[in-house]
């Protein structure tokens, strides 16, 4: 059974950093994506950044130039740089892992807070 454990999330204050990690288990192959996805109080879940097997990024918008979507093909692990943290950033972050056609698995997130 795939399981994927984040961490590195906690409270900041706004302009600082942190890092996620995202550590995949349970799984005898690697995923063609791996990307974060977070979710504010009251909102739906938003894409924040995917990267491929090739190492192919994809931002949103919105931490374009703020965050770096990084992978360890070897450990099936994958890494989330966050620097210049806004309030807005608040949210809890989730992993997520492709492997077509296998599945589409989903970690259990983490908190970030960023006070102003």
């Amino acid at each position: 059974q795939v399981q994927l454990v984040e961490s590195g999330g906690g409270l900041v204050q706004a302009g600082g950093s942190l890092r996620l990690s995202c550590a995949a288990s349970g799984n005898r192959f690697s995923f063609d994506q791996m990307g974060w996805y977070r979710q504010a109080p009251g909102k739906q879940r938003e894409f924040v950044a995917t990267i491929a097997r090739s190492g192919t990024t994809n931002y949103a918008e919105s931490v374009k130039d703020r965050f770096t979507i990084s992978r360890d093909n070897g450990q099936n692990t994958v890494y989330l740089q966050m620097n210049d943290l806004k309030p807005e950033d608040t949210a809890v972050y989730y992993c997520n892992a492709i492997r077509i056609p296998l599945g589409n698995y989903w970690g259990q997130g983490t908190q970030v807070t960023v006070s102003s």
